[in-house]
């Protein structure tokens, strides 16, 4: 139903999309997730012309709607969005914000057009709330009428931009449920969301959109449970770091120090995974210091906020060898302790890079 090729919109010389191609069925739910200001809603708005992109082709059934003669009007009458700023006539009764398009632009008698409202504000449980306007409904209410009117012009296709972001949390599950109703019954939904339980619940398939491009993509399985990609990983598992580099075995070990012992603060780990944290940096750097003036460490520390899981990798040249195992013999007393602090030990060589990562132990 939806093919992008080669998708790009700049805003003078600041690129907001790069290069997106891809294939979207009839009656598929994709969610896009991702961090803000990566370009998720500019795709929405580029796909319904909204902003128009810098290069690339946008077709909807077939039809190219970036060809001069494509009538746009008719386009955005098949695919309708719903904004998360709700964008409801406010000298409008809900009925009337309804009825309005579906009499002006596609030429409805009046009487069907407010039959049609009627059974869309029951679809949405706000049958009530006919004659109330926008000023006396709640934000959740709003959304809901928002959709319905959407509805109201009945596209194949809908466009949700963070429907829930302006929303109470007390709102935002009464908006999420008529999405799933219209999941369920088939639509064609590209939702931009920070929903993640919700986004795994509806959707057939999780773009995650990063530097202005479709960084990741695959089944709510692949993309919640085993992210390929690390920044898709980073996001997914609310990843917080902290990153050093070290190129001298001369290193300020006490600015180093209290520059973990801020993060540790700051992610509120406990006490005592502080101090294990702080022991395996100091054990480590001394394993790698007879090598640091000539191969370089990079020192990451990770903390996901998801599952609590505290990782500490060492990135080197392969070259310098994994100092856990050096020439096979016995760790000695520094790797003996390394091993105690850690639940797990991992040495890998990818690309001419070694890597060293432990998962410390928090208690």
């Amino acid at each position: 139903m939806i093919e992008v090729e080669k998708l790009s919109k700049r805003f003078g010389d600041l690129v907001v999309l790069s290069d997106i191609s891809v294939r979207i069925e009839k009656g598929e739910v994709v969610s896009i997730i991702g961090p803000s200001g990566t370009g998720k809603s500019t795709f929405l708005r580029c796909l319904n012309l909204l902003d128009r992109p810098s290069s690339g082709a946008i077709r909807i059934g077939g039809m190219d709607i970036l060809d001069p003669k494509a009538d746009v009007a008719r386009v955005r009458q098949k695919m309708n969005m719903v904004f998360q700023s709700f964008n409801l006539f406010s000298h409008l009764s809900v009925l009337d914000n309804l009825t309005i398009a579906p009499i002006r632009l596609k030429g409805q008698d009046r009487a069907t057009a407010e039959r049609k409202a009627f059974e869309l504000l029951r679809l949405v449980g706000l049958a009530e709330k006919v004659d109330s306007f926008p000023d006396e409904l709640s934000g959740g209410q709003k959304q809901r009428v928002a959709i319905a009117r959407c509805l109201a012009m009945e596209p194949e296709i809908i466009l949700f931009d963070e429907p829930t972001s302006a929303l109470d949390p007390t709102m935002v599950s009464e908006v999420l449920s008529v999405i799933r109703r219209l999941a369920k019954e088939g639509m064609t939904l590209i939702i931009v969301t920070h929903e993640m339980d919700f986004a795994r619940d509806v959707s057939k398939r999780v773009f995650y959109m990063d530097e202005g491009l479709i960084y990741e993509q695959g089944t709510p399985a692949q993309i919640f449970d085993d992210p390929q990609r690390e920044k898709t990983r980073a996001f997914i598992n609310r990843i917080r770091s902290y990153t050093c580099h070290v190129a001298s075995p001369y290193y300020d070990l006490y600015a180093m120090n209290a520059e973990i012992e801020a993060f540790g603060e700051k992610q509120i780990l406990p006490a005592k995974a502080r101090h294990n944290l702080l022991l395996l940096v100091e054990e480590l750097l001394q394993l790698y210091a007879p090598s640091l003036d000539r191969h370089p460490l990079d020192l990451t520390i990770a903390y996901s906020e998801k599952n609590g899981a505290l990782d500490l990798t060492c990135e080197c040249a392969a070259e310098a060898g994994n100092p856990l195992e050096p020439d096979g013999e016995d760790d000695g007393l520094g790797g003996i302790l390394i091993r105690h602090m850690s639940e797990s030990v991992d040495y890998r060589v990818i690309g001419g890079t070694g890597t060293l990562t432990l998962r410390v132990k928090k208690v």
